[in-house]
């Protein structure tokens, strides 16, 4: 009998582990502590926060998200940012964190600001890494999201028919050699490339054209929580500033640091990196 009930328990833990689960993103958590959900940018896999991880899962409970699509994840339908950003309100909720900050590396930001500004009493800190609100007016503040809409290049048809197009042979060697603009190091950027390599072509259309169609600079006033904005090299510090500043003018409560780092800063500039999480954090 004890037996009997001792299946029954697996079964019933088993199936609240499924449920706990999205569909929009796979979870895995490392360490105990303070609960941080850490979101990865464009096509990469959570693994994008190995090194982060490694600095603090001694002191908090991580988890790291693979979004749908991305890096060998299973894909869903459309919206696909909106869903992952629905279900990591949920995942909180389920999940029973007590103010998890949010890390993300640039869409993942995007994702960060996103879910904070519908349910601020959710979340705590935020640490945006180079990204932003509105990734279509960081060099045009005047371009609106329904003009990206209206944008022939920028329907989801074309996009993902681009990238549907794309072949694969020198798909990973011609996208590392991309990536060598975002990050320094040529192992990294062949690793960037492979994730999106693994990532299904539609998802990776999809997704550009959600994150360059929605502009979530009206929403900043809803985010109570403090903003770290780490920022990478747009030219010059002078001009990332400039920037950052015009993308994030109304956030109440922000600081904006700027890393001498390509996109990838964790990677360029990692002491510089754990040393600001970790102030911040604190």
């Amino acid at each position: 009998m004890k037996t009997l009930k001792t299946i029954i328990l697996l079964f019933i833990l088993s199936i609240s582990t499924a449920f706990a689960q999205s569909k929009a993103f796979k979870v895995e958590v490392f360490g105990k502590g303070t609960p941080l959900i850490l979101i990865p940018g464009y096509s990469c896999s959570g693994n994008v926060w190995k090194e982060t991880v490694e600095q603090l899962k001694a002191d908090y409970e991580c988890h790291v998200l693979t979004l749908a699509g991305y890096a060998g994840v299973a894909p869903i339908e459309s919206p696909i940012l909106e869903t992952v950003k629905n279900e990591i309100i949920q995942y909180a909720k389920t999940q029973k964190l007590k103010k998890p900050a949010l890390i993300g590396h640039s869409l993942g930001a995007f994702l960060s600001l996103w879910v904070s500004s519908e349910s601020p009493e959710l979340f705590g800190k935020i640490i945006a890494v180079d990204g932003v609100p509105f990734i279509s007016a960081m060099y045009n503040p005047e371009i609106t999201a329904d003009s990206m809409k209206n944008t022939p290049q920028m329907k989801p048809e074309v996009v993902v028919q681009n990238f549907m197009s794309l072949p694969e042979e020198g798909f990973i060697k011609n996208t590392a050699n991309a990536m060598m603009y975002q990050v320094s190091d040529s192992t990294r950027a062949r690793q960037i490339a492979e994730w999106q390599y693994n990532s299904e072509r539609r998802t990776l259309g999809l997704t550009l054209v959600e994150i360059s169609t929605t502009d979530l600079r009206n929403s900043l006033p809803g985010i109570s929580q403090e903003v770290l904005i780490l920022g990478s090299i747009y030219g010059s510090k002078d001009q990332s500033k400039k920037i950052l500043y015009e993308q994030y003018k109304k956030l109440p409560s922000k600081t904006i640091k700027i890393a001498d780092s390509k996109h990838f800063i964790m990677y360029d500039q990692p002491e510089w990196f754990y040393n600001e999480v970790k102030k911040f954090l604190d």
